[in-house]
């Protein structure tokens, strides 16, 4: 199994975020995970969590001892700072790490840090140069601004949701925050592009505006192209792709699902003659996917008749020699024993505090020169306080009166 080393001083490949400093407010998913891909390539990312209680992640899902495995993960190579923000003096310790700072990340509904005094305004004319990553539920302007959001109803606002699961049911949602996750890479895409324009052309810092629902609404393909010329509303339709055909899931005989994609012209050549239908292989109709699309159902017949009369494991191989995209449908148990990931590091041991060892997912992307890495796991709540706010100069007893007041 591939291990990663935790140790801060131990020799790393460069990484290309190496020397970029990043502040994080917020937390639970959509700013945390942006600021961990940041982490993951070097960037130097100081966390800061309300004392006593620290971010709601630490507690979500499976625990170790007192700790969310979730945790660990997402809050890799990060350096946890407790602060309460509504306090003035929090507020200054912001204000000096600002200075130093390249981007800050939070995920706070709009206008909760202008009345902390720490706005886009505010930050920006401390380090004109910041780079602030805002993610919201429904963006920073807008009739809806005000409003609280999640993952759950960004997908349902953005269009996703309704085309989730079959027709003659409700809708279903994936068993992850996906909204949450489109809004972190979009505000990683726009730090990068911002960092860019800040360097090459001169430009000032600025801010990136990403609401949860938009980051859904942005990967709905031709959702609103084909309404708004046809007034065609797309419905749900379980486990087939609308209008691509054939890619679907299809029953095997030992009560398994094989998803098979043939889209393509040539793929479904292949597959018609791996499943002894030459007659469909060789039809005129069928030579694109227009003709295929009208005659989705035929075809889906067509191949579960042929899947339901074979394991799995058997119809996989022979798609697989066929040349023709397919796959059983993985648990989280067939992706732990997979060797491919393995073999790609998708899958990394870290050493636990206090022994044992956590299985991590691997970074992606793969850069071949500058690796992302694992340097340490998710930090104890205020782990790096002393060693943060000595940076900015405060004393051994500037620190304790900070603690007796409950500031950090």
């Amino acid at each position: 199994m591939t291990k990663e080393s935790t140790s801060q001083g131990d020799q790393q490949p460069p990484q290309p975020l190496q020397g970029v400093r990043v502040l994080e407010l917020g937390s639970l998913i959509a700013g945390p995970y942006a600021a961990s891909i940041l982490a993951q390539f070097g960037a130097d990312v100081i966390k800061v969590e309300p004392p006593g209680t620290g971010d709601p992640l630490r507690r979500w899902r499976k625990m170790h001892k007192d700790t969310s495995l979730w945790w660990y993960s997402q809050s890799r190579n990060k350096k946890s700072l407790t602060l309460n923000l509504k306090d003035p003096d929090a507020q200054t310790i912001i204000h000096k790490l600002v200075k130093e700072c390249d981007i800050v990340i939070e995920n706070f509904r709009p206008g909760t840090l202008e009345k902390w005094n720490l706005g886009w305004d505010q930050l920006s004319a401390i380090n004109p140069a910041l780079i602030m990553i805002r993610v919201s539920g429904y963006g920073q302007d807008g009739p809806y601004a005000s409003r609280p959001g999640f993952a759950a109803i960004a997908e349902s606002i953005g269009g996703m949701r309704y085309l989730a699961g079959y027709p003659d049911r409700p809708p279903v949602r994936a068993g992850i925050s996906i909204g949450d996750t489109l809004a972190s890479l979009y505000g990683v895409i726009g730090a990068m592009m911002a960092m860019h324009h800040l360097k090459v052309n001169g430009g000032k810092g600025q801010f990136v505006d990403v609401a949860l629902y938009e980051a859904v609404f942005g990967v709905m393909e031709s959702l609103i192209p084909e309404y708004g010329m046809f007034g065609f509303v797309r419905e749900r339709t379980g486990a087939s792709m609308p209008g691509i055909a054939p890619s679907s899931t299809y029953r095997s005989g030992d009560n398994r699902y094989i998803v098979i994609a043939a889209n393509s012209d040539s793929i479904f050549k292949r597959l018609m003659s791996a499943i002894g239908r030459a007659d469909l292989a060789e039809d005129p109709d069928l030579a694109h996917n227009d003709g295929r699309a009208r005659r989705s159902d035929e075809l889906d017949e067509a191949i579960e008749a042929w899947t339901s009369q074979r394991n799995l494991v058997d119809a996989l191989a022979v798609l697989e020699q066929a040349a023709v995209p397919a796959s059983g449908i993985n648990t989280a148990a067939d992706i732990f024993d997979d060797p491919h990931f393995r073999a790609r590091d998708m899958i990394v041991e870290q050493p636990l505090p206090g022994g044992g060892e956590i299985s991590l997912p691997g970074i992606v992307p793969k850069l071949s020169a500058t690796p992302g890495t694992t340097r340490w796991l998710g930090p104890d709540l205020g782990e790096h306080n002393d060693e943060i706010l000595a940076s900015l100069g405060y004393s051994a007893a500037d620190i304790q009166a900070l603690k007796d007041k409950d500031v950090i």
